[in-house]
């Protein structure tokens, strides 16, 4: 606490994705070679799309978020194609994370923004186990949790080493082996704070969240608009925050299991002239 650590040089991405910002990534795609980039309005019925649109026209920023999914008109299947986990960046992602990076990722307001989440939606009882998948060395938990066990899972061990809130950790590359190395339903609780855009195979992961979520547990997946370019998603970083809530509602939707994903914008209210890092939450629990 009171601690000041150095941010990273993370790209902060569009809040909307306008037709001028579309064409200009797509020309910086081909400039770069980068993978083709898939918008996801493209796949979405028209109806449904310009329906969205008008909703989204004459709501505030915070319930524009919790209106996309409570009539998020999911297909009948999965919508995504192979391109769509495509990223700039194939190597291998041991090699990105080998150095441990003592960082944070968004900016002071959007991680007091999702500590104060954390603090009404996380168990309280003291015999509580919570998992954090993709973490590091701060998982913005708050101080008041009692937890008997807090897990950590993610790509480098000495940033896992670092994080004091944590009871155990495993260090593991989940686009490798999506399995998660813990029984079934061992968990009150599963976290993933900005990292949900770097998974390529996120259907198989919320597939195994559910499975070692105890009934009634809660999933909870949490970004902002900013990443490592080369290592998001294409689905990701060629849509806005409103279309990130669809995607990551969709893996809850698709991976089954879940009741239906619940959105929430929790980026905290500045004055006009204050800049900050949006935050966005979206959860569902375990049937």
């Amino acid at each position: 606490v009171g601690l000041h650590v150095r941010r990273t040089t993370t790209t902060r991405a569009p809040r909307r994705t306008s037709r001028r910002t579309k064409m200009a990534m797509a020309n910086a795609a081909k400039t770069m070679r980068m993978p083709r980039r898939t918008a996801l309005a493209a796949s979405l019925p028209l109806p449904l799309l310009l329906t969205r649109r008008a909703r989204a026209a004459t709501l505030t920023a915070a319930s524009q978020a919790a209106e996309v999914l409570r009539a998020p008109g999911f297909p009948d299947t999965w919508p995504y194609r192979a391109q769509d986990f495509q990223r700039y960046d194939e190597t291998r992602d041991a090699l990105f994370y080998d150095a441990p990076r003592f960082v944070t990722h968004i900016d002071d307001r959007a991680i007091e923004s999702l500590r104060q989440f954390y603090e009404r939606a996380l168990p309280k009882s003291p015999d509580a186990a919570v998992l954090d998948i993709c973490s590091s060395w701060i998982s913005h938990y708050p101080d008041a949790l009692q937890a008997e066990r807090v897990a950590g899972l993610g790509m480098n061990e000495e940033e896992l080493r670092r994080n004091r809130v944590l009871t155990d950790y495993e260090v593991k590359d989940l686009n490798l082996d999506p399995k998660l190395p813990y029984e079934d339903e061992s968990f009150d609780a599963v976290t993933c704070a900005v990292s949900v855009d770097y998974l390529t195979r996120p259907l198989e992961v919320f597939q195994e969240v559910n499975r070692v979520l105890k009934p009634g547990g809660v999933a909870i997946m949490s970004f902002s608009n900013r990443c490592f370019p080369t290592k998001a998603i294409s689905v990701w970083t060629s849509t806005g925050d409103m279309d990130h809530i669809w995607i990551v509602g969709s893996y809850f939707h698709f991976a089954g299991g879940f009741g239906p994903p619940q959105a929430e914008d929790i980026t905290q209210q500045t004055m006009p002239w204050q800049l900050t890092d949006p935050m966005y939450v979206v959860y569902a629990n375990k049937k």
